[in-house]
């Protein structure tokens, strides 16, 4: 298993190598090999047969695993092929049947031990759901991903960046592009494009797809474009026609319409040498759309009702609202107008089918689910508030009927009423108390008191427009800075101490960081043993100072907890924003943060205890930025960028110096 687990890490970084590397490995096993083994090969294989665009390959592999299924009676096995044969059901006879078909496996899920399997049932049901304009339910399925994706055994993390993408997709089903980007970030902030090039394609044109959706259509197109790079360099030809026909969509937005046509060309040609109809059928609508803008319109319409009859058939009524929508405006714009109405009044029966109010309500309730351990906290304080209010309203009852005895009572009655008014003060003061801890608890983590993710990047949508004014006034001088910290051998801590300790370190760690900035800066949990400093208008020059003091206060001296004496260091990735007079529109703090997560990344691939950090570019952004978002080591080797390394203080089994500088 660590073999295998080693060829798929390669394969996430190079899918032919891995590809090959997996063959071989299964040519050698030996006639012992356990079946499961033999079962997780096939599974793996398939899968980087179809992202190879070898579909019948890809085809012939999970037959062969049905096959071995059958013959070992693997009952984890054959329930996740029951699972995958409802996309065959859903093919043949659409998602009401294939949904079916999944309600029928539900207590067979419930009872499997696998997570594997359980993980897979949610998605299967998530896809056929979000197809069916089941939004609620769709979500609550993602939801339920991100918290087995905490158990699975293996390969957490492009669990996790694929259910984020997926969330981002199915946001963007409902019209809500501002939570389909941030869903984009959740899944940025997991990994890097160095880590898993295959899901950083993926979030990529999905980060694209929302970014035009909101109009920032210069940037949707820089995220097209760094994920065609990414993947013909992996060579992934499923995303290479992806990446193409969203950019031939946003070269329509553009009105660059010769462009959008040759890139749709290209789009449909690639899909259709993947004998991917889907692929064939939306770059067809794209190509139909660019000829009849250059006044082709017989024959550009022709192209889009083809497309519109293969979606409709496929019950695909979403796809089918956004192409009808798209088709009358290219009428309009010949003149065509009785044509255009015709197409409107059919896209509004079709919205009218896929967005019910009720639905709306219903999703709105699930929106505050994403993190589950915070929405816990908020559910106990408001339990509180709530019981509060209730005593505060019975409070105001027997106030009320106090005054209406008031003439009958005289002095008898105003010292109730003094009384009332004393609980009803204290009630208050209890409220405002509930109130504050639940502010608190919205925008810090629980364990080390420090800002949480969601306060930063609430503080990052406000830093733009700041930003902005501040430019514009002539007045922005010194850039912000990000430090991104991960503790050493951590789960060494955890694993050797146990938790406990594990949680003292984390807490000791927040500490000492907060020791070291200044009173403006702010000091993260980003997540897990992940911390992060956000140091705004920093002088370039005491960046590496900072760095300095926060490796040598964390490592010189070792934490304590009673008898326990424990060394901890940390390796850490910085970058300024904006980075080397980069326009923020080419690298924005998402992509800062992407390029110091790969220097960090670095760090702990050159002996950990020590801190990269990008001081400024060699070459034009326009040449470096796609390299650096995706790969930070093909950068410095291509010299693109100039790099600061700072050593930690020197441990017991190290000999390190203070500093050191390197271009690359």
């Amino acid at each position: 298993m660590a073999e295998i687990d080693t060829i798929q890490a390669l394969s996430d970084k190079n899918n032919d190598e891995g590809l090959r590397q997996l063959l071989q490995f299964k040519q050698n096993l030996p006639a012992d090999t356990k079946p499961g083994i033999r079962l997780e090969v096939l599974a793996i294989l398939s899968s980087l047969y179809y992202d190879a665009g070898k579909a019948k390959l890809g085809e012939q592999t999970v037959k062969e695993f049905r096959e071995l299924a059958k013959q070992l009676k693997d009952k984890e096995a054959l329930l996740l092929l029951e699972i995958f044969d409802a996309y065959d059901i859903y093919e043949k006879t659409g998602y009401a049947e294939a949904i079916a078909h999944l309600e029928k496996l539900q207590d067979a899920v419930s009872k499997s031990k696998s997570i594997e399997v359980q993980f897979r049932y949610s998605a299967s049901y998530a896809v056929f759901y979000s197809n069916s304009f089941k939004f609620d339910q769709a979500l609550r399925q993602y939801l339920n991903m991100l918290k087995l994706s905490e158990q699975l055994p293996r390969r957490q993390l492009q669990a996790k960046m694929r259910t984020w993408d997926a969330i981002s997709g199915l946001y963007l089903q409902m019209k809500d592009p501002e939570k389909a980007l941030a869903a984009t970030t959740e899944a940025l902030a997991v990994s890097s494009a160095s880590q898993a090039p295959k899901a950083f394609v993926a979030i990529s044109i999905s980060r694209g797809v929302a970014l035009s959706s909101l109009k920032r259509n210069d940037e949707a197109l820089k995220e097209y474009e760094t994920a065609l790079k990414i993947a013909k360099e992996e060579n992934l030809p499923y995303a290479v026609a992806l990446a193409l026909f969203n950019m031939a969509d946003q070269y329509l937005i553009k009105k660059d319409y010769k462009r959008a046509e040759s890139v749709a060309r290209d789009a449909m040609a690639k899909s259709a040498a993947l004998e991917n109809n889907w692929g064939v059928a939306g770059a067809r609508v794209n190509l139909g759309l660019a000829l009849g803008y250059q006044g082709k319109v017989k024959e550009g319409a022709d192209l889009v009702k083809e497309s519109i009859d293969f979606f409709d058939k496929a019950h695909a009524q979403s796809d089918v609202e956004a192409i009808v929508g798209e088709f009358s405006q290219m009428y309009e714009a010949a003149g065509m107008y009785k044509e255009a109405l015709d197409q409107v009044r059919t896209q509004q029966k079709l919205s009218d089918q896929i967005f019910q109010s009720d639905r709306a309500k219903t999703v709105a309730t699930l929106q505050e689910e994403f993190d589950t351990e915070q929405r816990k906290k908020q559910i106990e304080i408001l339990a509180k508030d709530n019981a509060l209010k209730d005593a505060d309203i019975k409070n105001h009852r027997l106030q009320q009927l106090v005054a209406g005895l008031a003439s009958l009572v005289g002095v008898l009655a105003g010292c109730f009423i003094y009384m009332l008014y004393r609980r009803s003060k204290k009630l208050n003061e209890q409220l405002q108390e509930v109130n504050l801890q639940l502010e608190f608890h919205a925008i810090r983590d629980a364990l080390t008191g420090l800002h949480n993710r969601r306060s930063f990047i609430s503080l990052m949508a406000n830093r733009v427009g700041r930003v902005e004014v501040e430019r514009r006034e002539g007045s922005y001088r010194n850039p912000d800075c990000m430090v991104l910290m991960d503790i050493d051998h951590f789960k060494h801590i955890n694993d050797t101490w146990g938790h406990a300790v594990g949680d003292v370190v984390l807490k000791e760690v927040a500490v000492r960081l907060k020791s070291v900035v200044r009173d403006e800066d702010m000091v993260m949990r980003w997540g897990g043993e992940e911390f992060l400093i956000y140091s705004p208008k920093s002088n370039p020059e005491q960046i590496t100072s900072l760095v300095e003091r926060v490796l040598r206060t964390i490592g010189d001296t070792p934490f304590t907890h009673g008898d326990l004496v424990i060394p901890v260091t940390v390796t850490a990735g910085f970058i300024s924003v904006p980075f080397s007079d980069v326009p923020e529109e080419f690298c924005d703090w998402e992509r800062a943060l992407q390029i110091a997560d790969m220097a960090l990344y670095l760090g702990k691939t050159h002996g950990r205890n020590r801190a990269y950090g990008l001081s400024k570019l060699m070459v034009a952004h326009e040449l470096a930025i796609p390299t650096l978002t995706h790969d930070l080591a093909a950068a410095i080797k291509q010299n693109m960028v100039e790099m600061i390394e700072v050593l930690g203080p020197p441990q017991e089994t190290t000999t390190l110096s203070t500093n050191s500088s390197m271009h690359a």
